[in-house]
């Protein structure tokens, strides 16, 4: 890699180079209403405000004599389902406290900053909160106020919002039990699941000027005129190979193969004691943050928050709305997962439910993958990192089911650990401690492609070698040395033996009208596009990262053999890109109208339909024609994605107004429904697609930047984006008027980038017709 020096005079050439500003101005995007949250399940998915630090999530319902704050811990599960670990609840006290006699109530989020506020007066005197989940220090802080002296009068306490009694067999997969204690000016909850074992311990602690009395469960505050509350809580799950085994209470089937076991897996007494490292750990958080203080910690929190928050922003003319439901999807994501946290789930890091839809688990065909797609166009590569460790440390117990796969589907036997040292496979759902059952049934083998393109980005977007070596190259090789096993050959073709285009049903063009507990009657063939597509993704990336890394090893070279025969495209008689082999014209097999675009994902999240194809394009965009733009939200963020890739703003601003419209709660989570986090990252995905893209190959090993790609024409008046990231590990900055750039900027993502790999840049199919310029750190 070239140094900056050695290139400097190659490229002032070209460039003008200029000095960079230190980092972009904030938008200044939040949420606001003027009534509090109903305090209710209903309330909590449609109205409640999200806060998080990654580590835990907290929802704000922003009530006036009685605030909830509901938090999550994305490790706590009874079986398959995480549920709500904690309510903090706060009971105000005094004559004429109470939500008919408050008079200027606000409750606002802001997104650049992470901080939640509330605030009304009541009897002539202002009440004010703040309230903001710490990444860096770990903890929730919540500053109480009032505008006079001694006002303030509250009772604080922690509540378990559900709890079931220990059994046996089936009837232990909800046991829970659980303490609350107050003393001095600390509450502490103890909480024991029974399935998995899992150990929580949440501690809060008080500083006030007025009187405290612990009494219970309660902290009761007296005549204060301020008041603040430091929170942290964790259990005794970590993010390690050895969590990972668990998969069904008497048949588990673990890195080491079945073994029986008793669904019983913890006694009820043991909750009077909890897990000593994690409370030593909690303990630890909430006395450093009450050390420091509130002020200090707010000001480390919004350095920490903003600093990611503010490396990009869009500007669209008349569009503010857009421009919030952008932000918010990266506020989602920088609340959600962070390094060294859990990464997002299915509903990010907030539920409020028992038993949270779907489990609130990792869902492999296509909804954790959404949840990333923002990360690296957006500047936020770092929330990744979560998932990244995830991955690794689920990927050993997945030998078991790569086994299991090539025994049940006759395609060979086992290579032993030193020949497939990295091997893996992945099926749909998978849960903190349980890694599925591989492809079957719905969703074909293509998911694991799906899931390394997010590896693949993390390279193409940063250039980070230490990243590509140590976490994107295991990842995609071992995927590949599976792929090449689950495929075989057919009429000259590689195709792969089993597989389904994700819950896609047999009934021919009809939509399958049963019920989940039901389960349809789904189709299951031979080489189906999705399989076929992203099996094609994850080999052509690594033969690409083979090349940087000079590397040809028995897998690279088995996949060098293959890679021109897999045949991940065709085009049928309607003129559509085939979900099937056997499909003659559209709809033929499975559902018409159905939300999933599988056959498209080599379109987006995938490089291999591109404008070096346009008659795959054309056939791309029959494909969307017909499958319809009715759908969960979910579904609508995809189809906007792909609707950019086919240079069609104008359709996907249609797709995002149309959830904007009615795909959205109050509080814009998104609805798939339920309240599906994934629609939300995707529909921020999609805005950063129609002004950039840089997945098209420049013939030279790297990509070419195209700069508004599918700008819709009612934002072509004028306008500009920050901050937006490019393949090459480049930043770009763009401004436009009446649908012409008229400046752009590209910087080096860090210093690990080349710069002398000069990329080009095009708008309109054309290189740029003006000098660009070179922004340096």
């Amino acid at each position: 890699m070239k140094s900056w020096k050695s290139c400097k005079n190659s490229l002032v050439a070209t460039f003008a180079v200029a000095i960079a500003l230190s980092s972009h101005a904030m938008t200044g995007h939040r949420l606001f209403s003027t009534h509090p949250a109903e305090d209710s399940l209903a309330g909590w998915e449609r109205e409640s405000y999200p806060i998080g630090n990654g580590w835990f999530g907290a929802s704000v319902f922003g009530g006036v004599w009685d605030e909830r704050l509901q938090i999550t811990e994305n490790s706590f599960l009874t079986r398959r389902n995480l549920t709500s670990a904690l309510d903090i609840r706060t009971r105000f006290l005094g004559d004429g406290h109470s939500t008919s006699n408050a008079t200027d109530y606000v409750r606002e989020v802001e997104f650049d900053t992470g901080i939640a506020r509330v605030a009304y007066s009541c009897g002539g005197v202002k009440f004010r909160r703040e309230i903001f989940a710490s990444y860096p220090d770990r903890v929730l802080a919540v500053k109480y106020a009032a505008s006079e002296k001694g006002s303030l009068s509250f009772d604080l306490k922690l509540e378990i919002p559900y709890t079931h009694e220990f059994g046996v067999g089936t009837k232990a997969y909800n046991g829970r039990a659980g303490r609350v204690a107050a003393s001095g000016r600390s509450i502490e909850a103890i909480q024991h699941l029974q399935y998995y074992n899992v150990k929580f311990y949440a501690l809060l602690t008080l500083e006030t000027d007025g009187e405290v009395v612990a009494r219970g469960d309660t902290l009761e505050v007296r005549s204060a005129n301020e008041a603040t509350a430091f929170f942290s809580c964790g259990t005794n799950y970590r993010i390690a190979p050895e969590s990972f085994v668990v998969s069904d209470p008497y048949c588990v089937y673990g890195p080491r193969g079945y073994v029986v076991r008793d669904a019983r897996t913890a006694k009820k007494s043991e909750i009077e004691k909890p897990d000593p490292a994690v409370a030593e750990r909690v303990r630890a958080s909430v006395s450093a943050a009450a050390a420091k203080g509130y002020e200090v910690l707010r000001t480390r929190h919004v350095a920490d928050f903003s600093g990611l928050m503010g490396r990009a922003a869009v500007s669209l003319p008349d569009t503010t709305d857009v421009e919030r439901l952008f932000q918010f999807g990266r506020y989602l994501l920088v609340s959600s997962s962070r390094p060294g946290t859990m990464p997002a789930n299915l509903q990010g890091v907030w539920t409020a439910h028992d038993k949270s839809p779907w489990g609130a688990g990792y869902w492999h065909n296509v909804n954790v993958q959404m949840n990333y797609w923002p990360a690296f166009t957006t500047g936020l590569a770092e929330c990744f990192e979560a998932y990244a460790a995830f991955n690794e440390a689920f990927r050993p117990a997945t030998r078991g089911l790569v086994e299991r796969y090539l025994a049940e589907h006759d395609l060979g036997e086992m290579p032993s650990k030193e020949e497939s040292p990295d091997i893996w496979i992945i099926g749909t759902s998978m849960y903190p401690y349980e890694v599925g059952e591989g492809p079957v049934r719905h969703s074909g083998p293509g998911q694991g492609g799906l899931t390394t393109k997010l590896f693949a980005d993390w390279w193409d977007f940063t250039h980070d070698e230490k990243a590509l070596r140590r976490h994107v190259w295991p990842a995609i090789h071992g995927m590949a040395d599976f792929y090449c096993r689950c495929v075989r050959e057919y009429d000259g073709k590689w195709l792969s033996k089993f597989s389904a285009s994700p819950e896609q049903i047999s009934t021919p063009g009809g939509a399958w009208k049963g019920a989940w507990g039901n389960p349809p009657p789904f189709y299951t063939t031979i080489g189906c596009a999705f399989d076929q597509q992203m099996i094609w993704e994850n080999n052509n990336d690594l033969l690409r990262l083979a090349a940087v890394l000079g590397t040809n090893d028995a897998v690279v070279a088995r996949v060098r053999r293959q890679i021109d025969r897999y045949d991940p495209v065709q085009v049928g008689e309607s003129g559509q890109i085939k979900e099937y082999r056997e499909e003659k014209k559209y709809g033929e097999i499975g559902e018409y109208n159905h939300r999933h675009v599988s056959q498209l994902m080599g379109l987006y999240p995938g490089m291999l339909i591109n404008s070096d194809h346009p008659d795959w394009m054309a056939a791309a965009k029959v494909t969307l024609d017909e499958r319809g733009d009715k759908s969960t939200g979910w579904a609508l963020a995809h189809r906007m994605l792909c609707r950019a890739r086919l240079g069609d703003g104008d359709h996907a601003l249609a797709l995002l107004r149309t959830m904007m419209a009615e795909r959205l709660y109050p509080n814009l989570w998104d609805v798939c429904p339920p309240f599906q986090i994934d629609g939300n990252f995707g529909a921020t995905a999609a805005v950063a697609e129609m002004l950039i893209q840089s997945h098209a190959p420049d013939g030279k090993g790297g990509f070419v930047i195209e700069v508004l790609p599918a700008l819709p024409k009612e934002w072509a008046k004028g306008g500009s984006f920050k901050g937006l990231c490019a393949r090459g590990g480049w930043v770009v900055d763009c401004k436009w008027k009446d649908g012409t750039p008229v400046n752009v900027v590209l910087r080096p993502a860090n210093a690990l980038v080349d710069r002398c790999a000069r990329p080009e840049v095009r708008f309109g199919g054309r290189p740029l017709g003006f000098t660009m310029k070179e922004v340096l750190k």
